[in-house]
């Protein structure tokens, strides 16, 4: 796994080559976010229903993640990545017909398979060429790219959704995700291939259990897991549920995509200096700024409405942006160059577990308080909790 060979390659392709990715990951996320929520909306009539569905989803996410190490013992790098962003493009093409909801659901399933294999792909792609440069810098670059290119996405979207519908958004993302595959050909990479091996459920399930144990044993993994998990949680129900309450408190879609939009711009401005600052200050601190400013902006944002309302939505980006570039580096700082591979798809499961616990939580918290805006409750005791273990002893 971490041993995987580059046999070769174009002379221009260095980390950076992999972190400029990110332009094409973060354009077509950017676009998809924007619709994604409005579109579940369409297919099952209430919010509360939505956070269920993406608790499902993520459920079946967490499984793939865990499965990440072993299909790397039986493919390389390479070609899993060639054939999850062509998944991905094929994916939303279809996705972006008016089908039926089952249909659609399928689709999303699958992408949702592809999706897992990009999020850990990148940046392993990335830490195999860091060593002249440096993990800092080269996330730092990825993040900067990533929205850069989720930058004019919302509005893009909005656009799209207002003349075709929400639907028809997915094909734009399609052929994004169509260019990132042909960009990555261009490197030519060639890795050794995997020697064949015979495929054992039990042998597998049992080798899956030892390397999630392995991982949570490790000194000070559990904690940087609940990190990771406190900034995707708060991540995840900003992209899901903003779009639905902007739309609930009777704003047009061209406003959603403003709203959207600017908010992309502290993540743009912040991506390269929050990479500096970690390296001067160590990334604790600015995680714990983060999670504090995001819990004040939270309890604003359960009182106000209207235009307030969308100012808290842009201006807690501010801290979402203080975090976003650093806080896989407390993996990547504090993991042996040999754990990586092995421990990286473990690690991202965070991402994927927040997001079959929390939206739960928060369709309880919908169904409770008889409002969508309820959520920010959910996120302000999270950012407060993770800003807690933040500051506990490593």
């Amino acid at each position: 796994m971490s041993k995987d060979k580059y046999i070769s390659m174009k002379n221009f392709v260095s980390g950076f080559s992999f972190a400029n990715l990110g332009l094409f990951t973060g354009f077509a996320g950017g676009i998809s976010n924007a619709v994604y929520s409005l579109v579940l909306l369409e297919i099952f009539r209430n919010s509360a229903t939505v956070g269920i569905y993406v608790s499902i989803y993520s459920a079946f996410c967490i499984i793939i993640s865990l499965f990440v190490t072993e299909v790397f013992k039986y493919f390389s790098k390479a070609k899993i990545f060639y054939f999850s962003m062509l998944m991905l493009a094929l994916c939303y093409f279809m996705m972006g017909f008016s089908i039926k909801s089952g249909t659609f659901i399928a689709l999303d399933y699958t992408s949702g398979i592809a999706s897992v294999f990009v999020a850990v792909l990148i940046p392993l792609f990335m830490s195999d060429f860091s060593k002249k440069i440096g993990m800092a810098k080269l996330n730092a670059r990825y993040h900067l790219w990533l929205n850069v290119g989720a930058l004019f996405a919302p509005m893009i979207a909005m656009t799209i959704a207002g003349i075709f519908g929400n639907r028809p958004v997915f094909f734009a993302v399609s052929a994004i995700y169509c260019l990132g595959w042909i960009v990555f050909k261009l490197f030519k990479i060639v890795q050794e291939d995997k020697k064949p091996r015979t495929v054992s459920t039990r042998r597998t399930i049992r080798l899956l259990w030892r390397n999630t144990r392995a991982f949570f044993k490790r000194h000070g993994m559990k904690r940087l897991y609940i990190i990771d998990f406190g900034y995707y949680s708060l991540r995840s129900i900003r992209f899901l549920y903003v779009p639905i309450i902007v739309m609930e408190n009777g704003f047009s879609k061209d406003t959603l995509g403003l709203i959207l939009t600017i908010g992309i711009i502290p993540y743009i401005l912040l991506a390269e200096p929050m990479g500096r600052l970690a390296r001067k200050y160590g990334s604790e601190i600015w995680m714990t700024i983060g999670f504090l400013s995001f819990a004040a902006f939270s309890i604003l944002a359960t009182f106000l409405t209207g235009w307030a309302l969308l100012a808290i939505f842009v201006l807690w980006q501010i801290p979402g942006a203080f975090m976003e570039p650093i806080h896989d580096l407390l993996f990547f700082d504090k993991t042996k160059s040999s754990e990586k591979t092995k421990f990286y798809g473990v690690f991202k499961t965070a991402g994927n577990l927040q997001s079959f616990i929390v939206p739960l939580i928060a369709a309880g918290f919908i169904t409770l308080f008889g409002g969508t805006s309820a959520v920010w409750v959910v996120t302000a005791i999270i950012a407060l909790l993770s800003a807690f273990v933040v500051t506990l002893k490593k």
